[in-house]
């Protein structure tokens, strides 16, 4: 902790000129007599540096001493500053200590450059976790465009291309900013005042606006990120589902779930005395949950989050009637 202190210590004075031992305690958040150690601590390491009593002295470098670490472009500050989604640095335990560093990179940064990196740690996120829709990143040529869009605060018109169907559409959007998600790039903005969620490789085309962007006010993109990925990872997905049926059941079971079957019944035949293997899907594992209504003539081979959803359902039915204690004969009366 004690070098990392010294490395802020050394770049408040590079950046800032000579500087009161008690502004520099108030920034590091220590104490006065922990700076002037930490002094004597640089001093012993070769830094020039040196104090001046006095109502107007302070500590400070030998004029024309620097260091490579605070020559920072504004394109290297905004890339610093592009940040893991809290949920990342939760998932590693480092949501505090990226907080921290971040607030001691930004004391030490030249005034000229703070801004963009404020701006760029709201607007850009990163998060490594792929989405169960394994989307495949892909070249994005129009990513400078919407970055320009972001950072400047501006009216975006894209022509986008929709997954589902093929179709396109123009829109006029406001960005509040992006977001990579396993390396596939997101754009995050208002339709209409409406959140929505475009995949930047399905831009087609985009114009930056010389109009303003109209953000909800007090919104930001971590939030409206979180509603949308809820969104998305609330949707129901397809399963596809093995099973093993009972012989006796066989015909009963395809008449009922013809349409879910995901090959022709005749090519999964067994002998009558053994169970068939089918292989169905279903619009969700919700909607897979009604197999349990054939009881033990249906086994589900696949998936096993099918099997553990059956289960609960099954023990949960089976507590709502608990077995009952067996009739016992009346004693007979007496003198019988």
């Amino acid at each position: 902790m004690r070098s990392e202190r010294l490395l802020a210590l050394l770049l408040l004075l590079q950046t800032h000129g000579q500087t009161s031992a008690r502004e520099l305690a108030e920034r590091l958040e220590v104490s006065v007599r922990t700076v002037m150690r930490d002094i004597e601590a640089l001093s012993a390491a070769g830094v020039p540096v040196y104090t001046e009593r006095g109502p107007h002295g302070g500590i400070a470098l030998v004029p024309g001493y620097r260091t490579d670490v605070s020559g920072l472009t504004a394109d290297e500050t905004r890339a610093l500053f592009v940040l893991l989604s809290d949920s990342a640095h939760a998932d590693l335990g480092l949501g505090q200590a990226m907080g921290s560093a971040l607030r001691k990179i930004m004391a030490v940064l030249p005034e000229v450059h703070r801004p963009e990196a404020d701006l760029a740690s709201r607007r850009v996120l990163i998060e490594p976790d792929r989405w169960h829709t394994g989307a495949t990143p892909a070249p994005v040529p129009g990513l400078a465009c919407l970055q320009d869009a972001v950072f400047g605060d501006q009216r975006l018109r894209v022509r986008y291309r929709h997954g589902r169907d093929g179709s396109e559409r123009s829109y006029t959007l406001d960005a509040y900013g992006l977001v990579n998600k396993a390396g596939v790039w997101y754009l995050v903005a208002d339709h209409q005042t409406r959140p929505k969620l475009f995949r930047a490789d399905r831009v087609v085309t985009a114009r930056v606006l010389s109009e303003q962007a109209r953000l909800r006010p007090g919104v930001e993109l971590q939030h409206v990120w979180q509603d949308l990925r809820r969104e998305v990872e609330n949707v129901e997905r397809p399963v596809k589902v093995t099973v093993r049926v009972a012989p006796d059941t066989l015909a009963r079971f395809l008449r009922v779930h013809h349409t879910e079957l995901a090959a022709p019944a005749g090519t999964h035949s067994r002998p009558d005395t053994e169970a068939t293997e089918l292989t169905l899907q279903f619009r969700s594992l919700g909607h897979a949950t009604t197999l349990l209504s054939f009881g033990p003539k249906v086994e589900v081979v696949d998936p096993p989050e099918l099997q553990d959803a059956l289960r609960a359902t099954a023990q949960a039915t089976a507590a709502l009637y608990p077995p009952t204690a067996p009739a016992t004969l009346a004693p007979p009366p007496d003198g019988s």
